[in-house]
């Protein structure tokens, strides 16, 4: 397995319940980690309780170009190498068709799919110069198995996965891996908004979620993981 020590890693989606977690376990490993999110009060809180300095961080609209760039500007002042991009960040909209509205559709398209394309294009440079990298996104299982009432979330996820899939082809002769990572239920502020009964007591608590991001940052160079299925036993979509 590979040692985090020293390594350059961007998270994104920090803010969020896996992204609190998974930022916990890299600091704590020795990784050099610049954190963003969109909530720049609890990226701050983030900041302070890991002893991190000012310059480890920075809150974007990850949908917003010119926020992007300057993401970008503050990372390159953080560190001229990139060895692992992990994206986190996600929304979720899960309502029958009929109460879909157009605006719901095209803002988790905007963040579940624009987002990390816009990402990509920011970052990816940054591996094509060293040759080398590994990239983690999250799709979860419905960018594999659909569910009743995620038209629009699974839309953009089998989006995201589709994107990844055709990505890495571009990839093949460079050491760029690209691992996705399908997580089932996790116990997160996900499930705040989302007028579902659900047993959030039987679902993945964050800190397990994270630790499987943690691992596969570690994953050996030899290889490559090209994707982890994590799911509540209970509840075993794939």
């Amino acid at each position: 397995m590979e040692n985090l020590r020293n390594k350059n890693i961007l998270l994104a989606g920090a803010t969020g319940g896996i992204g609190r977690e998974t930022a916990k376990l890299l600091v704590a490993s020795g990784a050099k980690v610049f954190l963003t999110g969109k909530n720049k009060e609890k990226l701050n809180a983030l900041v302070n309780e890991l002893k991190l300095d000012e310059y480890s961080s920075y809150a974007a609209d990850l949908t917003d170009i010119s926020q992007l760039e300057i993401l970008k500007n503050k990372y390159l002042a953080f560190s001229g190498s990139l060895d692992i991009l992990i994206n986190v960040s996600g929304i979720g909209i899960i309502k029958p068709f009929e109460k879909l509205t157009e605006e719901d559709f095209l803002n988790t398209i905007r963040i579940n799919l624009y987002a990390p394309f816009l990402l990509m294009k920011s970052f990816l440079p940054l591996m094509r110069e060293a040759g080398k990298g590994l990239i983690i996104h999250v799709p979860g299982v419905l960018g594999k198995v659909p569910m009743a009432g995620a038209v629009a979330y699974s839309a953009a996820k089998y989006g995201l996965r589709g994107m990844l899939q055709s990505l890495r082809e571009e990839l093949k002769r460079t050491e760029i891996r690209i691992t996705q990572v399908y997580l089932g239920g996790v116990d997160t502020p996900f499930w705040d908004t989302i007028d579902l009964r659900v047993q959030r007591d039987k679902m993945i608590r964050p800190e397990e979620a994270a630790r499987s991001i943690w691992f596969l940052c570690q994953q050996p160079s030899s290889g490559v993981v090209s994707e982890m299925v994590l799911q509540p036993f209970n509840h075993q979509a794939i």
